[in-house]
């Protein structure tokens, strides 16, 4: 277990916007691999975040159980499988900051321009269910979460449009995010980061972990729909721009 109080200072808020993320606050979640890195390396920080992610979706899912859309599932599940399995073939070839940079600028345009329209007061019309596109999303969100932690923009990018329901919403990506993080233990397993440090020290967050959870279910519950989807647009653009940032900070070291 990691007993530096350095680690804990930067760990402790990274658990909480993981929990609100889990919650339902979509987005914010990605912030808690780069806090903890700022005291460990990155890969230990992502190795003790994975069992963490694995507890707090239990409480999603469980949160928001009689909620979700089933089409969505189908169709990126499959996908997301293989681009899990592309991300950790690929692990040594592919720069994670490249990766980040793209997903970044394409969640900042995505979600600025969805801005722009909610704040005209022009309800954009959801778009037609075509599932290649949904491929192509679940594909580029097993991917980015595997190779950046950086799986939610691709998510958000084909589910948000479809205007679904709010909880149906949060149930949805709260169950998709529960099969791929199990997913991905394989890959972290046969990548031996599963150690005794990162799982004893993924333990003693786990209480934490899911308190703020349920924080986060209990506050999201409290927020108008039409409010919920701006504060997420919001969050992508946050979220995107910190994808930029350390996309191109990495490719330029």
């Amino acid at each position: 277990m990691i007993s530096d109080p350095i680690f804990y200072l930067a760990a402790i808020p990274a658990v909480i916007l993981m929990g609100l993320a889990k919650g339902g606050f979509a987005g914010i979640g990605v912030l808690a691999v780069p806090l903890m890195a700022l005291t460990v390396s990155p890969v230990l920080a992502a190795s003790i975040t994975l069992p963490i992610l694995i507890v707090q979706d239990l409480v999603s899912v469980w949160a928001f159980r009689k909620a979700w859309d089933r089409g969505i599932l189908v169709i990126m599940l499959p996908a997301a499988a293989i681009g899990i399995g592309l991300g950790w073939a690929l692990a040594a070839m592919v720069k994670p900051a490249a990766v980040e940079l793209a997903v970044g600028l394409i969640s900042m345009t995505f979600a600025t321009q969805r801005l722009v329209q909610s704040r005209r007061e022009v309800a954009p019309t959801p778009p037609e269910t075509i599932p290649w596109r949904g491929v192509l999303a679940g594909i580029a969100a097993g991917f980015t979460s595997q190779v950046a932690h950086a799986g939610g923009p691709p998510f958000q990018l084909y589910v948000l449009p479809r205007q679904l329901p709010r909880d149906t919403f949060i149930g949805t990506s709260a169950l998709f995010f529960a099969v791929v993080n199990w997913m991905k233990v394989p890959a972290y397993w046969s990548l031996g980061q599963f150690t005794r440090q990162a799982l004893t020290t993924a333990a003693v967050l786990l209480p934490l972990a899911v308190a703020s959870t349920y924080a986060g279910v209990w506050l999201v519950r409290r927020v108008p729909a039409e409010r919920f989807y701006r504060l997420i647009y919001g969050l992508l653009v946050l979220v995107g721009g910190k994808l930029v940032w350390d996309g191109a900070a990495g490719l330029l070291a």
